[in-house]
C-alpha cells in the first residue's frame, strides 16, 4: 500500500531538503508537535557542531594521549574504550577547533545512524574522526546529560533518522543535525535526568573496573599477570609436525604459542577444551521470520567483553527473528543460561561472551555454541579465559590460513584450556557477574531518564517526576 503526504510549499523547512523521505507522515507528524512546545535547536545550545579531523594517519595513533573517538567507540550512551585509540597533544593542538570536553557528545555520522555517546568525565579532552560528529555543549544553556537523554528519547531518534541523507549509504550531515530541536523541560527535571546520567556513568565505569579485575585475578592465578608472549619474525618447523598438524602456514608454528602453553603446563592442570564440554558446535542457521518471536544473536550482539543486554537484544529494531517451530526442530540450540558464545568467522574471530541472563533465541551458524560440563570447568571462566589476550593467541593460532578466517569446532576442541579449582574458577566468574550486574543498573538508569523524558514531552512534568521516584525507590 503506498504511503505519501501532501506538503504545502509554505511547509518545506527552508529547502533544506525537498525530498519525500525527509517528509514522511510519521516524521512530518513529529516536526508539527514538536512545533507546538518550546523547543531549541541543537546549534542554539551548542558552541560548535562539527565533523571531526579530515583524514588523519593511523601512524599518528598512541597508545596514550587524548582520546581519538572513531566511530566503533560510539554506543547507545556510552563510549566504547575497548578498541579506543588516542592522538600525542601535539596532534590535538594542530586540531583544536575540534577539541570536545567530558559531556560533550559524538555521533555516528556513518554506519548506524542514532548512535550517540558523551565524552566521559575522566577525559577532560578528546578529539574526533571525519566519520564522527562532535556536539560542544553550552553547559550554561543545557545539563549535557538531559541532551544525550533528550537524543536519545524516540522525539531525539526519529529527528536523526530524518536527517539521513538519501544516498546509497546513509549519513549525517551538518546543517540537519543543527536543526534538531531539544524540547525543553524546566529546569529540576533536565537536572534530575542529568544526574541519572552521572549515576548510570558511575555504574558504567564500576562495571569495567570489575571486568579488569577479574582478567587481572586470572592471569594472576594462571602465573601470567606480567607476562608478554614474545612474537618471533624467524623461526623453523619441523616436517613431521606439519603433516601431522595438516598445516603449512607460518602462523600456526608461531614459537610464542609453544611458549605460552609451556607456561600454563608449569603453572596449573590443563586440558583440551574437548575434554570438558558437554557440546560444542556451530549455531543452526535459522530461517528468518519477519515479526518472529524468537531472536537470533549475530556478530553485533556479541561484545568486546560482555554480550548485548536482554533488553537490548529484545529491542534492536534490526535483530533477526524466527519462530518457536525452529526451536521444535532443534532444541538443542535453544540458549541457556552460561551458554559460551564463540565467534568463529571474520573480522571478530576468538571474541567471546558468555550468556548471563535468561533469554530464548538461538544462534546464527557463524556462531560456535559451546556448553561446558560444569563439574569441571565454569562457563563464565571460560569464556572469559577464551576471550582474554592468551585465548585469543589460540584463536589466532587456529584460524584458517585463507583470505575469510574462520575457526571449525573441530579445531576449537583443540584448544588447551588450564583447570583452576573450581572454587578458583567460581571467585573468577563471581567478578565476571558483578560486572554483568553493574552495566545492566547502568542501562536500566539511562532507559529510566530516557522515558522520563518520553513521559514529560507526551503527558506533562508531574507525571515524568512520579514515574522518577518511583524507579529510583527500585534501583
Amino acid at each position: 500500500m503506498a504511503v505519501y503526504s501532501i506538503i504545502k510549499l509554505s511547509e518545506l523547512e527552508g529547502g533544506i531538503r525537498i525530498d519525500a523521505e525527509y517528509y514522511r507522515p510519521e516524521y512530518f507528524k513529529l516536526h508539527k508537535n514538536l512545533s507546538r512546545l518550546y523547543s531549541e535547536t541543537v546549534n542554539q545550545i551548542s558552541y560548535f557542531v562539527k565533523k571531526g579531523i579530515f583524514d588523519i594517519s593511523p601512524t599518528l595513533y598512541t597508545d596514550e594521549g587524548i582520546p581519538f573517538v572513531r566511530v566503533q567507540n560510539i554506543r547507545k550512551g556510552f563510549l566504547e574504550e575497548t578498541a579506543l585509540v588516542f592522538i600525542s597533544e601535539k596532534t590535538h593542538q594542530n586540531e583544536i577547533k575540534t577539541e570536545l570536553e567530558n559531556y560533550d557528545l559524538v555521533l555516528s555520522k556513518v554506519g548506524t545512524i542514532g548512535e550517540i555517546s558523551f565524552i566521559p568525565s575522566k577525559f577532560s579532552k578528546a578529539n574526533f574522526s571525519q566519520n564522527v560528529i562532535g556536539i560542544k555543549i553550552n553547559k550554561q544553556k543545557i545539563f549535557p546529560g538531559y541532551l544525550l537523554i533528550f537524543l536519545l528519547s524516540r522525539f531525539g531518534q526519529q529527528q536523526l533518522q530524518r536527517a539521513q541523507m538519501p544516498q546509497v549509504q546513509s549519513k549525517l550531515e551538518l546543517v540537519p543535525v543543527k536543526c534538531i530541536k531539544i524540547v525543553r523541560l524546566k529546569k529540576e527535571i533536565e537536572k534530575i535526568i542529568h544526574e541519572k546520567v552521572l549515576e548510570s556513568e558511575s555504574f558504567y565505569e564500576k562495571s569495567k573496573s570489575l571486568y579488569t579485575q577479574a582478567e587481572n585475578l586470572l592471569l594472576e592465578e594462571l602465573g601470567l599477570k606480567d607476562y608478554k608472549p614474545k612474537h618471533k619474525k624467524n623461526y623453523t618447523a619441523r616436517f613431521s609436525d606439519a603433516f601431522f598438524a595438516h598445516r603449512i602456514d607460518a602462523e600456526y608454528f608461531q614459537p610464542a604459542y609453544d611458549e605460552v602453553i609451556k607456561k600454563l603446563k608449569e603453572n596449573c592442570k590443563i586440558e583440551k577444551l574437548k575434554n570438558i564440554v558437554s557440546f560444542i558446535n556451530h549455531g543452526k542457521q535459522p530461517y528468518y521470520v519477519e515479526n518472529g518471536e524468537i531472536p537470533i544473536l549475530i556478530q553485533k550482539h556479541l561484545g568486546n567483553q560482555l554480550l548485548s543486554l536482554k533488553s537490548e537484544i529484545l529491542t534492536m529494531t534490526d535483530t533477526p527473528k524466527t519462530d518457536e517451530n525452529f526451536l521444535k526442530q532443534y532444541p538443542e540450540y535453544k540458549l541457556k543460561f552460561g551458554d559460551v558464545l564463540f565467534y568463529s568467522v571474520g573480522a571478530y574471530l576468538g571474541r567471546t561472551n558468555v550468556l548471563l541472563e535468561d533469554l530464548e533465541a538461538v544462534l546464527a551458524s557463524f556462531i560456535t555454541l559451546i556448553r561446558t560440563r560444569q563439574e569441571i570447568c565454569n562457563p563464565i571462566y571460560l569464556a572469559l579465559f577464551l576471550n582474554s589476550e592468551i585465548g585469543q593467541l589460540q584463536s589466532q593460532r587456529w584460524k584458517s590460513a585463507s583470505a575469510q578466517q574462520y575457526i571449525y569446532p573441530k579445531e576449537i576442541k583443540e584448544f588447551i584450556i588450564p583447570l583452576l579449582p573450581l572454587e578458583t574458577q567460581q571467585k573468577i566468574a563471581s567478578l565476571v557477574q558483578q560486572s554483568h550486574e553493574a552495566r545492566k543498573k547502568a542501562k536500566e538508569l539511562l532507559e529510566t531518564a530516557k522515558r522520563a523524558v518520553e513521559i514529560a514531552i507526551e503527558k506533562n512534568e508531574k507525571e515524568s517526576l512520579k514515574f522518577i521516584n518511583q524507579n529510583s525507590n527500585r534501583h
